[in-house]
Formats: C-alpha cells, sequence, structure tokens
C-alpha cells in the first residue's frame, strides 16, 4: 500500500514531466490551463448545496447504472476523469482504491466517470485493478449537467493528436471534449455535500480530506 498522499503523488509525477518534456510544451499547456481557469468554468459548475442530475450510464461491461441508485444507498462520491491515457487520474484512481474500505466504513460509495467508451473504461479498471464502478459518459451528458464539459483549444488538440491520444476515438463521440478533474459527494436525496472542481487537471480532490467531510455532516 502507498501511504504517500495523492498530493504528493501528483506533485512528484508532475515534477518529473517537467524535467523530461520540452520547455515550450510546458509552457502551452500552463497557458491552455490559465485560460481555461479564466472562463470561470470552476464557479460555473454545480456547487456544495445544488441538487445532481439523475442521469444512466453504461459501466464498463454496458450495463445501465442510474446515478439516484447510487446515491439512495447512503453518501456517494462522484469523481469525474479525464480518461486512462491519463496518468494524472489514474495516480487519483488508484488512490481512492486504497480509500474504499475507509469509505465503506463511513456507509459510503464510489463511483468514477470518464468520457471513455465502456471497453476503454474496462481497460482503465482492470490496469489500475479497481474494485469499483467506472461508468462511461460518452456524450458528455453528465460532464455538461453537472458543468464542467469543455473544448480543447486547437493546440492541445494537435498535441494529444501527436502522442496518439485520439480523444474523439477513444471517447467515441468524434469530439474534443473533457470533463475537468472534479470530484462530488452526493446525500441519498442527490444534494451536493461536497465539491472539488479544478481547471488544472493535475490537482485533485485528497481521498483523506473528502472521507473527513463525509465524517463531519455525519456527525452534525
Amino acid at each position: 500500500m502507498n501511504d504517500t498522499s495523492l498530493a504528493q503523488q501528483l506533485a512528484d509525477y508532475k515534477a518529473g514531466f517537467i524535467q523530461r518534456v520540452p520547455a515550450e510544451r510546458v509552457a502551452m499547456m500552463e497557458a491552455a490551463t490559465a485560460d481555461l481557469k479564466k472562463t470561470g468554468i470552476e464557479t460555473h459548475a454545480l456547487q456544495v448545496g445544488d441538487h445532481a442530475p439523475d442521469l444512466v450510464l453504461p459501466d464498463a461491461t454496458g450495463q445501465a447504472v442510474r446515478l439516484s441508485d447510487l446515491w439512495a444507498k447512503g453518501p456517494l462520491v462522484l469523481i469525474f476523469y479525464r480518461g486512462g491515457w491519463c496518468p494524472y487520474c489514474n495516480l487519483e484512481l488508484r488512490a481512492w482504491q486504497q480509500h474504499l474500505e475507509k469509505l465503506g466504513a463511513l456507509g459510503g460509495r464510489l463511483v468514477a466517470v470518464s468520457p471513455q467508451t465502456p471497453d476503454n473504461s474496462l481497460s482503465t479498471a482492470q490496469k489500475n485493478q479497481l474494485a469499483y464502478p467506472v461508468l462511461s459518459d460518452s456524450d458528455l451528458n453528465a460532464a455538461t449537467a453537472f458543468g464542467i464539459a469543455f473544448e480543447l483549444p486547437k493546440e492541445l488538440i494537435d498535441l494529444y493528436g501527436s502522442v496518439g491520444n485520439d480523444l474523439p476515438v477513444l471517447n467515441g463521440n468524434g469530439r474534443w471534449l473533457l470533463p475537468l478533474p472534479a470530484t462530488y459527494v452526493l446525500d441519498r436525496d442527490g444534494q451536493v455535500l461536497y465539491a472539488h472542481i479544478e481547471a488544472d487537471y493535475r490537482e485533485r480532490a485528497e481521498p483523506a480530506e473528502v472521507l473527513k467531510a463525509i465524517s463531519l455532516q455525519q456527525h452534525r
């Protein structure tokens, strides 16, 4: 078990990435992230106190899953991630796998959502040895409903395409769209109890902090 915090793992990967790739590429990606933040998408997304949309999404085997069926059973941690091609996402998914037992002890459940097709979601789940559902939001209906879907700028489209991350194919929708990385906690009525929305894809909610928030809510 890796006891290093998710934040430290992300920071370590980021530092290594900056050392490995050309400075101009890093600068371009930093500028794209800054431009995305300037749109205000983080503050326009669903926030604490809002009610989540009740949607039906296929899991990695193609079976339909209704979100309200999940949140009705107790606090639901809902993670939006970009895809299995994203190393930061894989670090996040594996970190949550290590916190499943603690989440279960709080009566909570976990589900991760990405735009990947069910087949690609299955590959991600198997690669990371995940024991929680991974849902497919190929048309980004869920990401749009939560207010976190955005279209990639041309410079990122060119970059991702050049390194083999063909999102229109991986996601099966023919479009260059992604969700912001986001973590929500929903109560039994689908109300948002906790929200971490970040335009910088290298930053994620710390699982221990999410668990702490759930625990505090339960003791109010």
